[in-house]
């Protein structure tokens, strides 16, 4: 049946055409875009994740960026630590260089003491990153021990979305060379504490008296000296300060190596945070991404389909013409 009223192949044709063309504005959206799913309309699951683990990428660049200063800083500890060993070296050497010396030998070597310790604690207080210092530290009034450096290294969240942070810490109490805490009980540093010979750190100083002997003497590296400008400390004495130099020399050996460890484990870190956010922006991608050889196949497929659907749209709505030739003389 003809009828001018309803155009069944019309409707039929104009349906089609305006799915072809949602359709082609979809595609065409994925390829400006370059996903498939840009809003949470267009899969509100995906949506959903993808931004959460974006949010999340943002955190690790931030701890990306703290583990990198973080490593500055134990880096520049490190770099201290070394100098100073090398520096008790050079201490160590000049009091064997005391044992047997005469009294003006002694003067002219504790001379040159004098200046090495001062260019301990010239090391020890320019070991400063952003403020942060782990060789020479002040712990306050109250502190009895050194706050240890904490350095962001993850941000984790569990199965159930609660989020958390973790830290890699570095222990400054078992490091630190000197200690300017006036806390009652506070643990001096490794240079500025009281030794005995045997390597033994007592809180309460035994002074000694140069050129007098006693066993239970404590010396302290940073202060310790071979004249006080009248007496002169006999040899039994410089064995006595050669044993306190050689037990600071192993806890800074040791201290270094704490160092060092943290150092590498900062470095492991770095490159599994780097690894982990490049994994994380490949899975998003899986979920988001738009595969551009398949909706550049599905355009071209589109615009044809475009094409005869306006094509058949056109024939349908020329049918009604045709009713006039009816009416003719």
């Amino acid at each position: 049946m003809s009828s001018i009223n309803t155009n069944a192949s019309a409707m039929t044709a104009l349906q089609t055409l305006s799915a072809t063309n949602k359709s082609l504005n979809t595609t065409q959206g994925r390829i400006a875009t370059g996903m498939r799913v840009a809003e949470a309309s267009d899969n509100a699951a995906y949506w959903s994740i993808a931004t959460t683990m974006r949010s999340d990428n943002k955190a690790l660049s931030t701890v990306q960026d703290s583990l990198g200063l973080g490593a500055s800083k134990v880096d520049t500890a490190y770099t201290g630590m070394n100098k100073a060993i090398d520096t008790l070296n050079e201490i160590k050497v000049k009091l064997v260089a005391a044992t047997g010396a005469s009294d003006a030998d002694k003067a002219k070597i504790d001379t040159e003491i004098k200046a090495l310790q001062g260019q301990l604690k010239a090391y020890a207080d320019g070991a400063t990153f952003s403020g942060s210092n782990m060789l020479s530290v002040n712990s306050g009034t109250t502190a009895t021990t050194a706050s240890d450096v904490k350095i962001v290294s993850a941000f984790n969240r569990d199965a159930a979305g609660a989020a958390s942070i973790s830290t890699i810490d570095v222990n400054v109490e078992n490091i630190k060379l000197y200690e300017a805490g006036t806390a009652a009980g506070v643990n001096k540093g490794i240079l500025d504490s009281n030794r005995t010979a045997a390597g033994a750190e007592l809180a309460v100083a035994s002074a000694a008296t140069l050129g007098t002997y006693n066993a239970a003497n404590t010396f302290t590296v940073d202060s310790m000296e071979l004249t006080d400008g009248t007496d002169f400390a006999n040899d039994q004495q410089v064995g006595q300060m050669l044993g306190v130099v050689e037990s600071a020399l192993k806890d800074m050996t040791t201290a270094a190596t704490n160092l060092g460890a943290a150092k590498s484990r900062i470095e492991l870190q770095k490159t599994f945070t780097s690894s982990l956010m490049d994994s994380i922006d490949r899975g998003v991608g899986q979920l988001v991404d738009a595969d551009m050889n398949k909706e550049s196949t599905r355009l071209q497929a589109l615009q044809v389909q475009q094409q005869l659907g306006i094509q058949a749209l056109s024939i349908a709505n020329g049918n009604s013409q045709s009713i006039l030739s009816l009416f003719r003389g």
